[in-house]
This record gives structure tokens, C-alpha cells and sequence, in this order.
């Protein structure tokens, strides 16, 4: 288990931070999927989250050309400032590896964007925290024996995970996406664009489901991981691969795509096939915290931070 304790930032210090980039997420609060899957009808479903990026550690400089930076939260319906008067302390809990989000940093300490994202809260309420890092599977048992009061750990919100704790707004989604051959990308893809076209997904995921219920005429191609999906778009065997687009994105990015491919087409935010987004777990009727970093994630994206975080871990738009 590894520990952190910071304090926030003076305001001359926060003022600091780069406004720049906020105008691209107006407009993008309500475009985006969650990657949590089909979620299973037991009570007692594990925790879920998308996959982690291949990458051992994670791209952390922007690249030079404009991209796409989503926004979640709507400018016209600003949160009151609740009462942060009992607040004292947040201990934050997260995950041991899963890069870009949590990972162990050079210093021995907590690092990633849901490390970072947790600081700047904690900055916004002027508040001490604590950063704890648990296996993903221990998080929520943790939280619920008061070890720790919010999971920050890219925890899909789901029904079953509702009865044991609840969620603040999502800070993230993600999108599915379509990737192709460099010398086959498509601008825009519709069901009937794709008629007759072999496409690779994950078998049994909530990705292969969208595409039986919606891309009807498509010449579907299962795989039992992703590694084998994206071989077989390498090696020309399907047309396009369809998947959650932070993972993709990575590997787009990343050395074992060969330089090969990009996305096709833009994203796809069926909801009802990809769950409720990926939220910060407080323990059952924990109001006062759950209001407070709702309060403090909109005032971070206001300002511009969560615009740099996002361009500082994500290189490549999933969107």
C-alpha cells in the first residue's frame, strides 16, 4: 500500500493555472459513453472500470495540434457552494497500477490523472488530503469500513455498486469508437456504411452487443481479447475494430500499433449499452462530501484545470 498527504495550494499559486484550453468543452457535456459494460443482474457484481491503457507509463506531453477536451458539466446549471464548514480532511483511495490513472510515481508516491484530479479538489475546498493506493478489489470494502472516505480509482457507477455506496456526478466517460487502416479511415460511419464490412470486437462485451443491435448489416468478428482484435486489424484481417476509445487511443499512440491505424468516425454515447459513467465513490448518505466535490469538480473544469489535466494525460482524443 502506498501513502500520500498534501495540502492545498495557496490561491496565488492556483491562479497560475492555464484557462487557455476551456473553450473547447462547451458543448461536449453530454457527448460521451461510459465504458462500464453490460452490468449483470447479481447484487453482489464487482467493481468495474475500463481496461487500463497498455502502456507501462503514461504519455504526459500534450501534442502540438488542437484536440477535442471533454466537458461533462453543464455552464448553465452551476452548483451552490455547500457548507465545507465539517469538512477537515478527505482520504482519498485509489488504485495500485493501472496507468495512466493510478500509478506508482518515480518518487514512490501516488501518481495520474485521478491522483491529480483528487489534488486539485482538495485545492478547491482548501482542504488537507490523503491519498491512499489499495487493490481495485479491496477499494469499496475499505471506504464502506470508514478507511477512507471517497474512491477515486476510474470506479464504473453501476446499479449494484449503488446499494453499497454512492457517487458523485461523473468525471469521466468513455466513448466507443470505430478504428481502421490509415488508407481506409473513414470521416463518418453509419449502420449502412458498414454493410458487409468485417469488423473485430471483444466477444461477449457491451461493444458487441451495440453493433448486433444496431450495425445489422456488418460482418462481425469476435476476439477474445484485445491484443487479438487489434493483430487481426494489423494484419488486414477485418476492416474495423470497435471498442472503448481512451484504450484505443493509447494503443493508436503507442508502439505496438506499428504507425497502422486510426480512428474512423466519431464516438458513440449509447448509454443504455455503456452504463452511468465513471464517478468518485463517498460512503452511503455522505452528503456533505458527495456536494462538496460535486461544487469543487465544476469549479475546476470552470477554470480550466481539468482541460489540463486531460491534454496532459491524454495525447491522443478519445473523442
Amino acid at each position: 500500500m502506498k501513502f500520500v498527504h498534501f495540502r492545498p495550494m495557496a490561491p496565488s499559486q492556483q491562479a497560475k493555472s492555464s484557462k487557455s484550453a476551456r473553450g473547447l468543452l462547451t458543448g461536449l457535456a453530454v457527448g460521451a459513453c461510459l465504458l462500464a459494460g453490460l452490468t449483470g443482474a447479481g447484487a453482489q457484481a464487482p467493481a468495474t472500470r475500463p481496461p487500463a491503457s497498455p502502456q507501462a507509463t503514461p504519455q504526459v506531453t500534450p501534442q502540438a495540434a488542437p484536440q477535442a477536451v471533454p466537458g461533462f458539466w453543464d455552464p448553465r446549471r452551476r452548483p451552490e457552494r455547500p457548507d465545507l464548514s465539517r469538512l477537515t480532511v478527505i482520504r482519498f483511495l485509489t488504485e495500485t497500477d493501472y496507468p495512466p490513472f493510478n500509478f506508482t510515481g518515480a518518487d514512490g508516491n501516488p501518481a495520474g490523472f485521478n491522483v491529480d484530479l483528487a489534488r486539485a479538489l482538495c485545492e478547491e475546498i482548501k482542504v488537507t488530503c490523503t491519498v491512499q493506493m489499495r487493490r481495485f478489489e479491496t477499494l469499496v470494502d475499505a471506504l464502506t469500513s470508514n478507511r477512507g472516505d471517497a474512491i477515486i480509482a476510474s470506479m464504473a457507477v453501476s446499479p449494484q455498486l449503488r446499494a453499497r455506496v454512492d457517487f458523485t456526478d461523473p468525471y469521466y466517460r468513455v466513448p466507443a469508437r470505430f478504428v481502421s487502416r490509415k488508407d481506409a479511415v473513414m470521416p463518418e460511419i453509419r449502420p449502412e456504411y458498414l454493410e458487409g464490412k468485417k469488423v473485430g470486437v471483444i466477444a461477449g462485451s457491451a461493444h458487441e452487443a451495440y453493433l448486433k443491435a444496431l450495425f445489422t448489416d456488418a460482418e462481425l468478428h469476435a476476439y477474445p481479447s484485445d491484443d487479438a482484435m487489434r493483430a487481426a486489424l494489423r494484419r488486414g484481417e477485418v476492416d474495423f475494430i470497435f471498442g472503448d476509445a481512451i484504450s484505443l487511443a493509447f494503443w493508436i499512440n503507442g508502439t505496438d500499433s506499428g504507425d497502422c491505424c486510426a480512428f474512423s468516425g466519431g464516438p458513440f454515447v449509447e448509454s443504455r449499452f455503456f452504463g452511468e459513467g465513471i464517478g468518485i465513490a463517498v460512503r452511503k448518505g455522505n452528503d456533505v462530501l458527495r456536494q462538496a466535490l460535486n461544487w469543487a469538480m465544476f469549479r475546476v473544469w470552470e477554470k480550466g484545470r481539468y482541460t489540463d489535466l486531460w491534454l496532459r494525460y491524454f495525447s491522443v482524443s478519445p473523442f
